[in-house]
């Protein structure tokens, strides 16, 4: 499928999705950050802390003030350092996983938590019939792909569409890189924390495994000679139960009175021969920011009211300035 004419430089934007970790988590004591210094976790963490609608709203005084600190995260703290790190982007739901990977395909999520058993190994079947991403793509004759995305089989358009994770490097060494990339690992490199001892004993939930395989595909990109025209988005989809010291504005309500959006705060690395180079974003972002960045890059329709009235990363990017060189 041949790509819209695109004025911009940018021609492929990635996002990828990572799990479970806020931003005082990761980058509490990064230089000029909004952040506060917190303890050590051991790394793996020893348990999975409840990131739940109801722990998030309990968790002053219920989650672990820990954070994993630079060492074990060097490539991270090496982007953000090289490229731009946003220290004011927030998760769109409060609770867990699946809501807010609903809100980076679709700018909606009908849930405030995770379905039933299994979802990620059986989601489904196809529920939400309603506007996305990837439809407004497809109906611009650009192209998108899911490379190991589980969200999207709850959707009626993209369901039955999800490509292995090992795919992405594949289509970027063949020319073949969608105009949109949603990103996921498997699960014992998404840096969520193990849930059972059997994969505690398997070292699931290592944040340095983690951050390694997040590195390697950059590399993928790179490699390909599609650094000139790609913007990639490193974040992380929800705040995994661990404590932030900032408390996000309200700006919805779920249906029982409780606060639905925004959720916890998160990191997001931008990497881009055009992101602004050792800079700190202050302005409010949120994953939903990753999908109107997209709209306006692509010159796409609004998904929503909600991308109609986000940001769009505009801070974050300098396209007069000259071209950044990879990183190393």
């Amino acid at each position: 499928m041949s790509l819209k004419r695109n004025p911009s430089p940018i021609k492929h934007v990635v996002i990828v999705v990572k799990e479970n970790h806020g931003y005082d988590n990761y980058f509490g004591r990064f230089p000029g950050g909004e952040g506060v210094a917190l303890p050590a976790s051991p790394n793996p963490p020893p348990r999975d802390p409840d990131h739940r609608h109801k722990a998030w709203l309990t968790r002053d005084k219920t989650a672990p003030r820990v954070a994993f600190p630079q060492k074990d995260i060097p490539h991270y703290w090496g982007y953000a350092k090289q490229f731009t790190l946003c220290d004011n982007y927030f998760t769109d739901v409060a609770g867990p996983s699946t809501p807010n990977h609903l809100m980076l395909i679709m700018a909606d999520s009908p849930l405030v938590d995770n379905p039933g058993t299994n979802y990620r190994k059986h989601p489904g079947p196809p529920v939400y019939d309603q506007p996305s991403l990837p439809s407004h793509l497809d109906a611009a004759g650009l192209s998108w792909g899911n490379y190991n995305g589980y969200a999207f089989e709850f959707i009626k358009y993209t369901a039955g569409r999800r490509r292995k994770w090992q795919q992405f490097a594949t289509d970027a060494a063949a020319g073949r890189l969608p105009a949109v990339s949603w990103l996921y690992s498997d699960e014992a490199l998404s840096e969520h924390p193990a849930d059972t001892p059997a994969q505690r004993a398997e070292h699931e939930g290592d944040v340095s495994m983690g951050s390694q395989w997040t590195v390697s595909q950059v590399k993928a990109v790179i490699a390909a000679g599609l650094w000139p025209e790609v913007a990639i988005f490193i974040t992380w989809d929800d705040w995994g139960g661990w404590w932030d010291h900032v408390t996000p504005a309200q700006v919805e309500k779920w249906s029982d009175g409780t606060q639905f959006r925004y959720g916890g705060r998160v990191g997001c690395i931008v990497l881009s021969p055009y992101a602004r180079s050792g800079y700190i974003s202050k302005a409010l972002h949120s994953h939903v920011s990753l999908l109107k960045f997209c709209e306006n890059i692509f010159g796409l329709a609004s998904v929503n009211n909600r991308t109609r009235a986000a940001d769009g990363m505009e801070d974050c990017f300098d396209f007069r300035q000259k071209p950044l060189p990879p990183p190393q």
